[in-house]
């Protein structure tokens, strides 16, 4: 498992040399309202990192800014030290993928079509499509659990298999680094964890680098190594799930009265929501 980065807040951190970071940036969709001011994080290369935090807190914005789907109004977003503003598209494709939290397919698109897709950054005049474009799409879909709906149109799918699709087309782009906003909406409890298994895989067989929003705290403690809580456009704490989430961090952030205890499968941190009006107290066995 890669070393944390300090669980202390990283307003002042510096954008890493090698692998993902911003360095003091300011994102905003209104001029009067910023999203996010002078952030700065670095994301530890081969680790799986989730973030979390309330609505609009700017969990994804800061996920659309790594993957220059949004440009920032000030400060850098950095790929091994350089700022990735100045990297030709496909380039940038190559070592990042995004998959966004709402996604429209092109009508009377397939599903094989789609995920094709993710070949997009490796064409060019002089590298037609191959068989290696051929195998990362069949090894996309099959990991995905998406090859019985090859010919189907993405239009006539379930909210659920559209979304194993969107993954299928993101795993298809073979990058060293997966960005992924919500991943696990519209998909039902098991297809969640596969999809969150999925991720662990890709993580320990070809050492991607993977950051997921995700809202349920309970699955970011149990499938990542590493957990960043915003609050109002700013980190909170960023570090191992048991040294950030904490009753007292998840209060901070969410406004909510939890215990805290050890996951008794797995060993990591399982939040448990109070009643209103109830006091927390420390159980025996509590995480951190």
């Amino acid at each position: 498992m890669p070393t944390p980065v300090s669980t202390e807040t990283p307003s002042d951190a510096q954008a890493p040399a090698t692998g993902l970071g911003v360095r003091g940036i300011s994102l905003a969709y209104h001029p009067s309202h910023p999203v996010i001011e002078n952030l700065s994080t670095a994301i530890t290369p081969g680790a799986v990192t989730m973030i979390v935090g309330p609505n609009a807190c700017g969990k994804s914005t800061l996920l659309r800014a790594m993957s220059r789907v949004l440009s920032p109004g000030a400060g850098q977003v950095v790929l091994d030290g350089r700022d990735i503003a100045t990297l030709a598209p496909k380039k940038l494709a190559r070592r990042v993928g995004m998959l966004a939290q709402s996604s429209i397919a092109p009508p009377g698109i397939t599903v094989h079509e789609l995920v094709a897709r993710g070949r997009y950054p490796y064409q060019s005049l002089l590298h037609q499509w191959s068989a290696d474009d051929d195998k990362a799409v069949t090894e996309a879909m099959e990991r995905t659990d998406v090859v019985g709906l090859a010919k189907r149109h993405v239009s006539s799918l379930s909210g659920g298999q559209r979304q194993r699709v969107w993954v299928a087309m993101a795993l298809a782009q073979r990058t060293d680094i997966l960005l992924l906003d919500e991943p696990t909406t519209y998909l039902d409890l098991a297809h969640q964890v596969d999809l969150l298994e999925l991720c662990r895989d890709l993580n320990a067989e070809l050492g991607t680098t993977i950051v997921a929003v995700l809202h349920d705290l309970n699955q970011a403690c149990r499938y990542g190594d590493e957990v960043i809580a915003m609050r109002a456009g700013s980190i909170l704490a960023h570090g191992r799930p048991e040294e950030v989430v904490t009753a007292e961090m998840v209060e901070e952030v969410f406004g909510l009265a939890v215990q805290v205890i050890s996951d008794p499968l797995t060993g990591t941190p399982l939040v448990l929501p109070l009643p209103r009006g109830t006091a927390a107290t420390t159980p025996a066995g509590e995480a951190g």
